[in-house]
């Protein structure tokens, strides 16, 4: 029999999971090519005949998605897999539509076809939307389950940006692992804040691989979750996160609406900034479409680093890219604490140079922040220039990366971060009776992971 021609749609991380769980050392299928999306500098390369296996000797093309339609028809291609996050629900159907306008089926392949099983407890934090504040949650957890004794493992959602063979299985203690490895600045930004807390992480390509080595020094794997995807592992307790900064969006963006019906709890965040109408919004879809859920209430906390006086200086604000990219956020926390502070924010896109500058017709909600991209060393090299070409006295570095150590600028570059609040000691509590769970269980049965996903907590709010 011919073998079903596939096409996956992607951004280089879920894409290639999915090909590994679905696809690899299939024969009845042939991979024709990859498609490349959000991130820059990804078309044009290839996924390797390492990762891709036997069946693919001279690896699969990754080819830029706009040319989806010519490639379905050139290809004749049966199979179109949507493979990447965050994205609206109707740009979903858009690109179902061009997909089987030029002929091909359209798949969104689901979680149990996807996940791997770990043989240690997992516990998973995922979020509605990008930088809806998964990383304060996750080393909130991670500091939790350590004061109790347990070694913790943090798997990250994959960001291979650069050699794919040789990032197949990644793993990072300390920030020259980073630097070995020519982390980009969104590598770092996952990464860096985990590492400062000394929790190893482990990313890469192959995920199942990536797994086995985390097993041999955790007694949790942590799952770090990227964008709004939903875990690459089966989950004994899924945390979700939503935010009411974008009330609504859980149900509109795929896949975290996905997640936001999966979760075991959901935590809404940022609710000492947002509104009470949108905090209430969210709790009510969760108690419609989720009613098993339980839901928590949280903030995140900006904190300053050497406590500066901002007031009437001129600042340069610096936010988490992706947050405020393709996560359509048009501030983060230091914007907050410049308005906090009393600071005059100086507007970025005046002195914005390159791809920066192009970033600001392409995302017009910006106005006059700047995006930490740096995805590779010209990328770096512009945000450095954009930084030394501005008016401001100081830098206020929203992101989660330590940019005095990428680059030389003039301004003084002050730190701004988010910590998670646990209101009422209620994640605490949860997380509490989690390790209850597991030694019970333990003791009754001897194998933490045969009721997977059986130990779920109260659904009482």
């Amino acid at each position: 029999m011919p073998r079903q021609r596939v096409v996956i749609l992607g951004a280089a991380g879920r894409d290639f999971h999915n090909f590994n769980m679905l696809y690899r050392g299939h024969p009845e299928y042939e991979v024709v090519a990859f498609t490349a999306a959000q991130i820059p500098n990804i078309a044009g390369r290839s996924y390797p005949p390492e990762l891709a296996g036997p069946l693919y000797p001279h690896g699969i093309p990754i080819v830029l998605e706009q040319e989806l339609a010519q490639l379905v028809e050139r290809e004749r291609v049966d199979l179109v897999v949507l493979s990447y996050s965050d994205l609206p629900h109707v740009e979903v159907m858009h690109k179902a539509s061009i997909a089987q306008a030029a002929g091909a089926n359209f798949l969104l392949p689901g979680p149990r076809a996807t996940q791997v099983r770990s043989t240690k407890p997992v516990v998973s934090i995922c979020a509605v939307r990008t930088g809806a504040g998964k990383s304060p949650l996750t080393r909130f957890v991670s500091r939790y389950f350590r004061s109790q004794g347990r070694r913790v493992v943090i798997v990250r959602h994959p960001m291979p940006y650069g050699n794919l063979a040789a990032e197949a299985v990644q793993r990072f203690a300390s920030m020259e692992d980073l630097d070995g490895a020519h982390a980009t600045i969104e590598e770092r930004e996952e990464y860096e804040p985990h590492l400062r807390e000394g929790t190893v992480v482990f990313a890469g390509v192959d995920y199942g691989p990536i797994l086995r080595a985390a097993e041999k020094e955790a007694d949790i794997v942590l799952w770090d979750g990227g964008n709004n995807d939903v875990p690459f592992y089966v989950s004994d307790l899924q945390l979700v996160v939503a935010d009411p900064h974008r009330a609504g969006h859980e149900l509109t963006y795929y896949p975290g609406e996905t997640n936001f019906r999966m979760a075991d709890v959901i935590v809404v965040s940022k609710t000492d900034s947002a509104r009470a109408e949108d905090v209430r919004t969210v709790e009510e879809n969760a108690a419609r479409v989720n009613p098993r859920a339980r839901v928590l209430r949280s903030a995140l906390r900006v904190t300053i680093a050497g406590a500066p006086d901002l007031k009437g200086r001129r600042v340069l604000v610096v936010e988490d890219g992706p947050t405020l990219t393709h996560g359509g956020m048009g501030f983060g926390a230091a914007t907050l604490a410049a308005e906090k502070n009393g600071a005059v924010i100086v507007d970025a896109e005046l002195s914005a140079v390159g791809s920066l500058a192009r970033l600001y017709d392409q995302y017009p909600h910006l106005h006059k922040v700047l995006p930490a991209m740096g995805y590779g060393a010209e990328q770096i090299r512009e945000l450095e220039e954009t930084i030394r070409r501005s008016s401001a006295e100081i830098v206020l570095d929203g992101s989660p990366v330590d940019l005095r150590r990428l680059i030389k600028v003039p301004q003084r570059i002050v730190n701004v971060g988010y910590e998670y609040e646990d209101l009422e000691g209620r994640m605490a509590e949860v997380l509490t009776g989690f390790l209850k769970g597991l030694t019970v269980y333990r003791k009754s049965v001897g194998s933490p992971t045969a009721t997977r996903r059986s130990r779920r907590p109260s659904s009482h709010r």
